[in-house]
């Protein structure tokens, strides 16, 4: 938006002056301002509302709209100077800063907005205030404050919807508190300023209370609840040694906590500079629209000059060649051009924010729109990274339940990945566990446990043979189909006898069978990356129906498949941890980083997803074709306009008696902007299949 770096140079100081967000700046380091308009927004906002109350006057004695609408206004001694005096004052404190903002351009020899705007109001002010005191016909006073008044209030908007795509991340900000309580080495507390707080330092959460700073935990536990920052609903469990970030709110337990982040580099603070990347970051529809702008600027001249040569050779130079002349230069400047593509942008931005996407780079969902192949990583973004329990197989006289409630709690002290993975599934399923006694591990075998004065064993195939058991005919069958599908069983023996099987692998995330359906169903392949075996990444592939994978990948070999896929002329998107991922993310035509909420600084995608949902990377496709559609929309409403005013207002129909007015151009101009951003904000109502 060139218009907007212009403005931000030669407003700066008001913008400061009026700086309303202290809190959320302080807390989340944010300096720039290209999150906070604030300031921006009430310097138009303010000059929009004074330069309409400002143009009545001047609309009520046009002599040009009394005889359209068929009134008149009460004439007095000096009745003839209200128009162009409150004229005046309106481009003095209306239009003028559009002139200011216009020199950046002129010094650089980029006309862009500011000059074309400049160049109209200028021009019509010139000639309307010459009129006063020439005979050259009427004034273009009226059509001069309407210019201003319309593009004051499509500054004013473009300001707002910029500072609300950022609101919801301003009010994450607020989340954090003004204070904390700092732990003394002699145990007592004292309240310091959030300012205040360093690396290392020690600090009391209270119960309720929101964490100060990204931290982690010494002492205490309880849930904290994350979802202002990672999306996820549940409260999440905190002991000793988690992590915590700053901005979320503990539970009902009371943490003491060491500070490993404040100001700068929390994953607040990180989060808000994204979303200032992207808003500053311009698309290439932008940069279109800022040629466009440059281009229409010289096309308002050159036209300017074939039309004073034209009539001049029809009918010599005279009034009615300067005033054709000027009509031309006044109604080139398409205001719809300037809202165009800003508007789509901020509602794109507001839009991706609230659904949990944070854009680093524009482009990147600019071109989401043109993906043909998205490649996922297996571990923790199409599955939970995490063990569960995904069958299980009984003798006669067993039921599912009670199998897996004795597993559960033989497993109970045990720390290892499978024993959570098989407690986890007793949870979801409410299970209560019966009481067991005695537990002891049996060193690369298994663990075992009294139950009912028997000796209950709980282990994998090792066991089996330390206890030289052969399992029954069910068992075993059910063993070797999930050893084919890549996946751990786990066997619950009583007294010597195996009486359960339970197949334990990484769970599929229930999100992404969805997921890969929509995909397909907007006409993308969808491939799968993995370090796992074969039979595991076949496994998967099978059950979700994707397309392509790409098996016992090492992670320094996952670019490659990338660029393996690229060269069959595919444009591919990576979606992966954002870890070890990095390098196909940035070989990757778009990278798109998942579930990093929590460590945002990911300079290797463009887009991050604070929620580890692959639904979110249809939603990422869905806005970006929309906001594009509407981006083009737009821009040919806008550049429409000149295509049909410029010629008219030359005078190309005028052989036929068919002539463009100031006055209708100025209209027209008015209603391709409405148009143009009444279309901008239909994006709001895109429904997200996903």
């Amino acid at each position: 938006m060139a218009h907007m770096h212009s403005m931000e140079q030669s407003d700066d100081q008001h913008a400061d002056a009026t700086h309303q967000n202290h809190k959320s700046n302080a807390h989340a380091g944010h300096g720039g301002h290209g999150v906070d308009h604030t300031g921006h927004e009430l310097m138009f906002r303010n000059r929009f509302w004074v330069s309409l109350v400002l143009s009545i006057p001047v609309l009520l004695y046009s002599e040009a709209l009394q005889m359209w609408l068929g009134f008149s206004m009460p004439a007095f001694p000096g009745s003839q100077w209200i128009g162009p005096l409150f004229a005046i004052i309106v481009f003095a404190y209306g239009g003028v800063p559009f002139l200011q903002m216009a020199v950046p351009e002129i010094k650089n020899h980029q006309p862009g907005m500011m000059t074309l705007i400049s160049l109209a109001i200028t021009v019509a002010f010139v000639y309307s205030i010459a009129t006063l005191f020439v005979p050259l016909g009427e004034s273009f006073f009226w059509e001069l404050v309407t210019l201003i008044d319309v593009m004051l209030l499509g500054h004013w908007l473009e300001m707002r919807s910029v500072r609300q795509a950022s609101g919801a991340l301003n009010e994450l900000a607020k989340l954090m508190p003004d204070t904390a309580e700092r732990l003394n080495e002699d145990g007592s507390t004292e309240e310091v300023n959030i300012s205040e707080l360093k690396s290392e330092d020690k600090v009391l959460v209270r119960p309720g209370a929101s964490v100060p700073a990204d931290g982690e935990i010494i002492e205490g536990q309880s849930d904290v609840n994350e979802a202002m920052i990672t999306g996820e609903s549940k409260p999440v469990k905190k002991q000793p040694g988690d992590k915590v970030i700053g901005g979320t709110v503990n539970g009902d337990g009371s943490l003491r906590m060491r500070v490993t982040a404040t100001g700068d580099e929390t994953a607040l603070a990180g989060i808000m500079r994204l979303v200032d990347q992207a808003q500053q970051s311009k698309s290439r529809t932008q940069l279109l629209a800022d040629k466009a702008a440059g281009w229409l600027f010289y096309l308002a001249i050159g036209v300017a000059v074939l039309t004073t040569i034209g009539w001049t050779v029809a009918i010599g130079f005279n009034i009615e060649v300067l005033k054709r002349v000027v009509t031309v230069l006044v109604i080139a400047c398409p205001h719809a051009l300037g809202l165009a593509i800003p508007l789509v942008v901020a509602i794109s931005t507001s839009l991706s924010a609230r659904n949990g996407i944070l854009v680093r780079d524009r482009l990147a969902l600019e071109s989401a729109r043109k993906l043909n192949t998205i490649i996922f990583d297996k571990t923790g973004t199409l599955t939970k990274g995490q063990q569960g329990v995904v069958g299980i197989a009984v003798v006669d006289d067993w039921n599912q339940d009670n199998a897996l409630a004795l597993t559960a709690a033989i497993e109970g002290d045990s720390e290892h990945m499978i024993a959570k993975g098989i407690r986890q599934a007793a949870q979801e399923k409410g299970l209560s566990l019966p009481k067991v006694t005695g537990f002891e591990a049996i060193k690369g075998h298994g663990v075992q446990a009294e139950h009912n004065d028997q000796t209950v064993h709980v282990g994998g195939p090792n066991l089996l043979k330390k206890l030289n058991i052969e399992l029954p005919d069910r068992l075993a069958q059910f063993a070797e189909q999930a050893g084919q599908k890549g996946q751990a069983v786990v066997y619950l023996i009583e007294a010597g006898q195996p009486v359960a099987a339970l197949a334990l692998a990484d769970v599929v995330r229930p999100e992404s069978k969805q997921a890969i359906e929509r995909l397909h169903a907007l006409g993308i392949e969808v491939a799968m990356l993995t370090g796992d075996s074969r039979a595991v990444a076949q496994a998967v592939a099978d059950e979700l129906g994707i397309d392509t994978y790409f098996a016992e990948v090492l992670p320094e070999d996952k670019d490659k498949k990338v660029a393996e896929l690229q060269g069959q002329g595919k444009i591919v998107a990576m979606v992966g941890d954002g870890v070890n991922d990095a390098p196909a993310l940035t070989r990757a035509d778009i990278g798109i980083a998942i579930g990093s909420g929590t460590d945002v600084a990911i300079e290797s995608a463009g887009i991050i997803l604070v929620q580890s949902n692959p639904l979110d990377v249809v939603k990422i496709i869905e806005l970006s074709r929309a906001s594009y559609r509407k981006m083009i929309e737009n821009l040919i409403w806008a550049t429409g306009y000149n295509v049909v005013a410029l010629p008219l207002a030359a005078g190309v129909l005028a052989p036929i008696g068919i002539l463009l007015s100031p006055a209708v151009g100025a209209l027209f101009m008015s209603l391709s902007t409405i148009v143009v951003a009444v279309n901008a904000q239909l994006l709001r109502r895109l429904r997200f299949s996903g």
